[in-house]
């Protein structure tokens, strides 16, 4: 699929696990409190604050020449803090042309319905383009030690989006769209063997019983081909596997480098046990930007830290913008 450089990109994280106000940033980075102070603000205090939740949220909006496209990738796990943060960071919801979801897990889909209500509310009732996988749809949970299941909250159904505004784009097959200016890719090879997907999550089939569902297919990641830089991969929880999801993009676009890396790693919970061979498989890339957040853990966040420094480093919080 073809995917043209473009010659900025910007990225605002409008939800993710953490805030983080104070910490310094690289040059490419804005914190929350830096574009509070870009806006105009005074002063601090409670109603100018955003709030972690968790789930991720960006908002990335590609330039080539004159033109600009705005994607909405992931809404975050519910309406509260999608609503609040967007609000806050002054967010412009019009310019959103399409909304991208990684996967069919309520922590990434939980605001969707009001996301295409604010995004429409905007626009005049415009119809917005949903990039998704078929398998997303269905119920899901995670069995327990003691043989239980913990279910999972569904995300919004087709025929919901479809009342809601989104013109549902379901397909296995990746994507190129907006002027060719963002890829979403289909289905992510497994290709390492040490990253098995989501241990323990199960799928409820149709006579209600549940069957094991840990390599979660429908994971896709997002991409943009910045001029000069390379790509920017987007995995909002790399179920797939941040190596395997890394080295699909590769050797989807032969010949350009990979620049940057976003998103959760999901390197907590039982994946800790791969912490060592993920970094080691990272460090093949040669990434210049590390931007780790959402479900990484931090264990495995003090394992990159050590492994590639603040100089490559550059966990996600709510409100910072990313500008390659």
């Amino acid at each position: 699929m073809p995917l043209a450089p473009v010659d900025r990109l910007e990225i605002l994280v409008l939800v993710d696990n953490a805030t983080d106000m104070l910490s310094t940033t690289p040059a490419h980075v804005e914190s929350e409190s830096a574009r509070l102070n870009r806006r105009g603000f005074k002063s601090l205090a409670s109603r100018c604050l955003c709030c972690a939740a968790h789930g991720l949220s960006c908002l990335v909006t590609a330039t080539r020449g004159g033109q600009s496209h705005t994607v909405l990738f992931d809404t975050g796990p519910e309406d509260y803090a999608f609503e609040r943060n967007v609000t806050r960071l002054g967010a412009d919801l019009g310019v959103v042309e399409a909304i991208v979801l990684s996967h069919g897990h309520w922590d990434h889909a939980g605001a969707l319905l009001l996301a295409l209500g604010m995004i429409r509310g905007k626009t005049g009732g415009k119809t917005i383009p949903w990039y998704g996988h078929p398998h997303m749809f269905g119920t899901r949970g995670v069995k327990l030690p003691n043989g239980t299941v913990r279910q999972m909250e569904d995300i919004p159904t087709v025929a919901d989006l479809t009342a809601f505004g989104a013109e549902v784009i379901a397909t296995r097959e990746p994507q190129s769209f907006l002027d060719d200016m963002f890829y979403v890719s289909g289905e992510i090879p497994r290709v390492t063997g040490y990253e098995r997907g989501y241990p323990g999550q199960v799928r409820r089939k149709d006579d209600g019983t549940w069957e094991p569902d840990e390599p979660l297919i429908d994971e896709r990641f997002l991409a943009v081909n910045v001029a000069g830089k390379g790509l920017v991969v987007f995995s909002a929880c790399s179920h797939a596997g941040i190596v395997n999801v890394l080295t699909h993009a590769r050797d989807s676009f032969p010949g350009v480098p990979l620049h940057a890396a976003m998103g959760g790693l999901h390197l907590s919970g039982p994946n800790e046990a791969i912490i060592p061979q993920t970094v080691e498989g990272l460090s093949g890339f040669g990434l210049k930007t590390l931007a780790a957040g959402h479900c990484t853990g931090w264990r495995a966040m003090t394992a990159l830290a050590n492994a590639f420094g603040d100089k490559v480093l550059a966990p996600t919080a709510v409100g910072k913008t990313y500008t390659f």
